[in-house]
């Protein structure tokens, strides 16, 4: 018997997705687990999985914009009648969406351009440089508003009405920057009907445009919420001699098929264990309330292609130094892939920033919400310290904590950053 493939939730507060591309075409055969198609959310492009076993016997949305439990398949046995089946999903989707490219003109890239990617065919923000634009027309009452993804979820943030606000997007759609616009206090966008006039012509290879990807989007969206938080930070300087030998002792014990543990890794089970002291700092700013966590997520910031993302290293505090490099390494190779699923970078509680690896000695770290911490670690390097009267040459590091006043008093996060140091300089303590 046929079924319909729907458009899952795949993450709380999830309303509407973009089909990117089929994996699988109609007429081929599926198994339930297989993957059928990539969708891309405001957080991260992933592969679909089929329900079902069977054949893929008519797509119905082939690619764009499509909200939550909409029907954009369906699967059945060989040469069975589903015309029944998909006038009823028809009528359910209020009629199939159009392919992008029956939905809006698209610009045409010139000949020596290569394939456009899903990321620069991204319906959540206009191209530059293409025509604007028409005109709306007027919502019939009850008729839902069409809105990218990124625009209702800004709109449901902020606490904005979307029928409020006039879409600048194709066909009429609210994009982002409209809700951005009528956020800042501006004037709602009105599409305008006549074609704008024509900027002056920019010499070849001075400007290079970029499209932001839904990546990048939502790496503006969130930071920017986190400069609305007051924040301080708080910096301490840890002899890192003790730290790096215990790494080193550590590579020695690896077995075969080990994954070698790096510096990061051994850091991140001692914030681990201090995370575990002081909850108050384990925590999340949600909707005007604390949320304190059991267990130490630990996120760690990895810079990809498409740009920095977090994927989480769950209950971190009840993993080893040896389990932590394991999860780590396939976090990172899947997000520099694309890889990534939505329950990979769901859930963290706390953040690590390294960029001591670029040699940079000391930097401040933008706050990745809802968590109320994130710390900063900068380059291991020798710096003249005096031991026992005498001036030596220690190795060092210097480690920046950014806290959410509003979750975390100065007190809590010198003790949090103290404990860090105490044991960055002893890690037996963290047993």
């Amino acid at each position: 018997m046929a079924v319909e493939v729907k458009l899952p939730r795949l993450g709380q507060g999830m309303e509407a997705g973009t089909i990117v591309r089929w994996l699988k075409s109609e007429g081929d055969a599926v198994s339930k687990g297989e993957p059928l198609y990539e969708l891309d959310t405001d957080k991260v492009t992933q592969e679909v999985e089929a329900d079902s076993d069977g054949v893929l016997l008519k797509i119905v949305v082939p690619e764009g914009e499509v909200d939550v439990g909409t029907t954009v398949a369906v699967i059945g046995a060989p040469g069975e009648d589903v015309s029944a089946l998909l006038d009823a999903a028809m009528s359910g989707n209020g009629g199939a969406p159009a392919p992008a490219s029956e939905a809006a003109p698209a610009e045409v890239p010139p000949a020596d351009a290569g394939p456009a990617s899903a990321e620069t065919a991204s319906p959540d923000e206009p191209a530059a440089a293409t025509v604007p634009a028409e005109a709306s027309a007027p919502r019939a009452p009850g008729e839902r508003v069409k809105a990218s993804p990124l625009a209702r979820r800004i709109a449901r943030e902020r606490g904005l009405d979307l029928d409020a606000i006039t879409g600048t997007g194709p066909e009429g759609r609210v994009i982002a920057e409209d809700v951005e616009k009528v956020s800042a206090g501006g004037p709602a966008p009105i599409a305008d009907s006549q074609p704008a006039a024509s900027p002056r012509p920019v010499p070849t290879g001075e400007v290079e445009v970029v499209e932001l990807t839904s990546v990048r989007r939502t790496i503006a969206r969130r930071l920017t919420e986190a400069w609305e938080a007051p924040v301080f930070q708080l910096v301490v300087s840890a002899d890192a001699s003790a730290l790096t030998e215990t790494r080193e002792r550590l590579v020695e014990l690896m077995r075969e098929g080990d994954v070698k543990p790096t510096v990061n890794d051994v850091l991140t089970r001692l914030v681990a264990s201090a995370l575990m002291r002081y909850r108050a700092v384990n925590a999340q700013f949600v909707d005007g309330r604390i949320h304190r966590h059991p267990s130490a997520n630990v996120g760690i910031a990895v810079a990809t292609p498409n740009g920095l993302v977090v994927p989480v290293i769950q209950a971190a505090d009840r993993l080893s130094v040896q389990e932590i490099a394991t999860v780590r390494a396939d976090l990172v190779g899947r997000a520099r892939e694309g890889k990534l699923q939505l329950a990979d970078l769901e859930g963290g509680t706390f953040t690590i920033s390294n960029l001591g690896m670029y040699g940079i000695e000391q930097f401040v770290a933008v706050l990745n919400p809802p968590q109320v911490a994130i710390l900063a670690v900068g380059s291991i390097e020798d710096r003249a310290r005096v031991v026992d009267g005498e001036l030596v040459a220690v190795p060092t590091v210097s480690l920046t904590l950014t806290c959410d006043h509003r979750a975390i008093d100065g007190s809590e996060g010198a003790e949090f950053l103290r404990d860090v140091k105490a044991l960055v300089e002893s890690p037996a303590l963290a047993l």
